[in-house]
């Protein structure tokens, strides 16, 4: 006779079973990988310029509900780029999917107006992402769907005919174009890699993660990073952490200025693309290598006077466990009982120092690599690198009746707008176009009948 518990336990696999097989297999024109803002641009593209496309295309994403950065979405946290640079004004300033037309719909464009500024809270462009989800009337949204792998599928002569997206779930969906629209992975430095992950907090888990710990606990903190990421952190903690001992590490001799001008953001225009894309892969690497501290490892003005006087008044007020520790490099790290001991180098005298913490947080970026989905779709494909072309189509090597696109992950041939919203209305018109021109120029296959490689 079974166990009250293992009865329990079978119902309920066999429940789970049950509804496995209800689940149908889903067959798409085209699926959109991530419900950031690239692929909620891309769907607004193509219900303003392919609405017969957009009829039979789908966006997934993993999370349940549409955020942008929601691990660092602080209720005082603004955008560092204009409201102007949305899902769609560069595009087409008319459009009924504008930041502005959000506002009037939701009746806060006055006190917008009121406020004279280009750069709106975090949070409200993160409502006007969801506003814009809510808004699509062809394009279909999906959420708690994670992805896991996608293959191609291939006919008898190896042409590549379409793509078969597992989900955790175990659904598979077929597609002819598929576009992907995901976020790099978050960095963690070589260092950390043998701390337990519950002793690391990333920025992009930050809110989150914090939620989760007692305001009233004197935690002993170490900060890594010189970005604006690492520095928003610093300013949340003395809120979310008030009575927790921080010392914030960076490799650097200070935080530093972005350095971006009037001059250098041109360079950030969607029409500087074409420039960068054409230029030899020396001038790219220069312009890169120049404008690499406009966007990274550096704090915005306002950001690093607020950081300052809050500084000031710990000295005023004698406080000393809110401090910077700079130049040196974290050499090892290991969890001992109940804490993680970080081994310091100072980069100018070389001593060697341990820092013993409860917790480490991380503003170091992420990956510079290519997400690992597209690393492992890139070996399906047996490439032997990722390149993609000026429209951001994956270069098959081979005829294809089908085509994947790549957003946001391109900076090397596309420019260090790549990843921010800068470019991002623009880009998704071309991808738009680009697939209008695909559908046109070669016939669809029955990518339904024929097996997927690699599985």
């Amino acid at each position: 006779m079974a166990l009250e518990g293992e009865v329990t336990a079978t119902e309920t696999k066999a429940a789970q079973m049950l509804e496995q097989m209800s689940r149908s297999d889903v067959e798409v024109e085209l699926l959109g990988i991530g419900a950031g803002p690239s692929n909620l641009g891309l769907a607004v593209a193509l219900e303003e310029l392919a609405p017969e496309l957009a009829e039979n295309a789908l966006v997934i994403d993993r999370n349940q509900t549409i955020e942008w950065q929601p691990g660092m979405l602080m209720p005082w946290a603004t955008s560092q780029v204009s409201f102007l640079k949305d899902l769609v004004t560069q595009r087409d300033p008319r459009s009924r999917f504008s930041f502005l037309n959000h506002l009037y719909e939701t009746g806060r464009l006055d006190e917008f107006v009121n406020m004279s500024t280009f750069t709106p809270y975090r949070v409200e462009f993160a409502e006007y992402l969801r506003w814009v989800a809510e808004s699509l009337t062809r394009v279909r949204i999906e959420l708690g769907r994670e992805c896991v792998a996608v293959r191609p599928r291939r006919d008898d002569a190896g042409a590549v005919t379409g793509w078969v997206t597992t989900l955790a779930d175990g659904t598979a969906i077929t597609s002819r174009y598929l576009v992907y629209g995901g976020s790099r992975e978050p960095n963690i430095p070589p260092a950390l890699a043998d701390v337990p992950r519950n002793r690391i907090v990333h920025s992009t888990e930050y809110r989150q993660r914090v939620a989760e710990l007692s305001g009233e606990l004197p935690y002993r903190v170490a900060l890594v990073g010189s970005s604006q990421s690492a520095a928003e952190i610093f300013r949340a903690l003395r809120d979310d952490l008030p009575d927790s001992d921080i010392t914030w590490l960076m490799r650097s001799i200070g935080l530093s200025s972005d350095q971006s001008s009037k001059f250098t953001n041109e360079l950030y225009y969607p029409s500087f693309v074409d420039e960068f894309y054409d230029a030899p892969p020396a001038a790219r690497e220069q312009i890169l290598r120049e404008m690499y501290r406009t966007n990274y490892s550096v704090v915005t003005p306002p950001m690093l006077e607020h950081l300052y006087a809050d500084l000031y008044l710990d000295r005023f007020n004698e406080r000393t466990d809110r401090r910077l520790v700079t130049m040196v490099d974290i050499t090892s790290a290991r969890e001992a009982g109940d804490e993680v001991v970080l081994e310091l180098t100072d980069r100018r005298t070389g001593a060697v120092t341990e820092l013993r913490r409860d917790l480490v947080f991380l503003g170091t970026g992420f990956d510079t690599r290519m997400p690992s989905l597209v690393r492992e779709l890139a070996r399906s494909l047996e490439l032997d690198r990722i390149d993609v072309s000026r429209q951001y189509r994956l270069e098959l090597g081979t005829d294809s009746t089908a085509a994947c696109y790549l957003q946001g992950v391109n900076e090397e041939t596309h420019g260090i707008s790549d990843s921010l919203l800068s470019v991002l209305a623009q880009r998704a018109e071309e991808i738009c176009r680009d697939i209008i021109a695909h559908r046109e120029r070669v016939p669809a296959a029955a990518v339904s009948a024929e097996a997927p490689s690699g599985l």
